[in-house]
C-alpha cells in the first residue's frame, strides 16, 4: 500500500488542530462554491456537491459558511469569485512524479506559487503530458476503521463497483471507477457504515520506493506546495514503507 495515502490521511487529521485549520477551511470553501457553480445548488441532485459539503463538515467547516459558499456558487449570493481548474505537472526530489492542482482566479499568481515552491524544495516544473500519463482518475473513499475489519467494508461495497479497500492504518481507503463513486459511498450508508471524505482523486499507476531522508524532502515539498492559497491537491507517486513512516514519526 501506498505510504502516500496513509500519510495524508494522518496529516489530515493533525491539520485540523494545527495553525493550517484557517487555510484548509479556505480550501474546502472553495470546493464547495466551484462545485455549486458548475452542478447546481441541490446536493441531492449534485453528487459533486454533496461530498464536497459532507467533507467541509466533517472538517469542523462551520454550517454557516458552507451555506454562504453554495448561494456564492449557485448565484444567490453576490460574491463569488470565477474560479479556474488548473494541473500543473512537475517532479520532486529523488524524481518523484507531482501533479498540482489549482484552483484559482489569477493563472499567473498560481504558475508563480507553484513555480516557487517547486524551485526552492528540490523540485521542478515538467512538460504537458510527461507526468500525467503516469496517473489515473479513481473514485476514492476514505472509512476510519472504528472497529470496523476490512471484510465488513469490502462486503458492503463489493457490488457497489468498488475495486479493492486498502489498510490505512487508522483508516481503510475504498478505490473505484470515478462513475462508480456515487454507488459506493450510497453502499457504506446504507450498511451503516460512517466515511470520511468521498472524491474523485488521481491515483499513480507506478510508485517511488523512498527511504527516510527523500520521505521528508518529498513530504516537505508537498507542505509548501499545499500551503498555496491557489493550490487545492497534490498528488505524488511515492512509496513510503511504515518502517520509514514510523522513523519519521517518531
Amino acid at each position: 500500500m501506498s505510504g502516500h495515502s496513509k500519510w495524508a490521511t494522518t496529516k489530515h487529521k493533525k491539520a485540523v488542530i494545527d495553525a493550517k485549520r484557517g487555510k484548509m477551511f479556505a480550501k474546502l470553501i472553495k470546493n464547495v462554491e466551484v462545485a455549486a457553480r458548475t452542478g447546481g445548488g441541490d446536493p441531492a441532485g449534485n453528487p459533486t456537491l454533496y461530498d464536497a459539503i459532507q467533507k467541509a463538515k466533517k472538517s469542523s467547516v462551520p454550517n454557516d459558511n458552507i451555506d454562504r459558499a453554495v448561494k456564492r456558487g449557485s448565484g444567490l449570493e453576490a460574491g463569488g469569485a470565477d474560479y479556474q481548474t488548473i494541473m500543473y505537472e512537475g517532479y520532486g526530489p529523488n524524481g518523484v512524479a507531482l501533479l498540482i492542482e489549482c484552483l484559482t482566479d489569477n493563472r499567473n499568481r498560481a504558475a508563480t506559487e507553484v513555480r516557487t515552491a517547486l524551485t526552492r524544495n528540490g523540485g521542478s516544473f515538467a512538460d504537458a503530458g510527461s507526468v500525467s500519463y503516469m496517473f489515473t482518475r479513481k473514485g476514492v473513499v476514505i472509512v476510519p476503521k472504528a472497529g470496523l475489519s476490512e471484510d465488513d467494508v469490502l462486503l458492503a461495497v463489493l457490488d457497489a463497483g468498488a475495486e479493492e479497500v486498502n489498510d490505512l492504518g487508522e483508516a481503510y481507503e475504498v478505490v473505484s471507477e470515478p462513475t462508480d463513486l456515487v454507488p459506493v459511498r450510497t453502499a457504506l450508508q446504507d450498511a451503516g457504515i460512517d466515511y470520511e471524505s468521498a472524491e474523485s482523486s488521481l491515483v499513480p499507476s507506478v510508485n517511488v520506493p523512498l527511504d527516510e531522508d527523500g520521505a521528508r524532502k518529498i513530504f516537505k515539498l508537498i507542505d509548501v506546495l499545499e500551503d498555496c492559497d491557489d493550490v487545492q491537491n497534490v498528488y505524488a507517486n511515492f512509496d513510503v514503507s511504515d518502517d520509514v513512516m514510523a522513523l519519521i514519526d517518531a
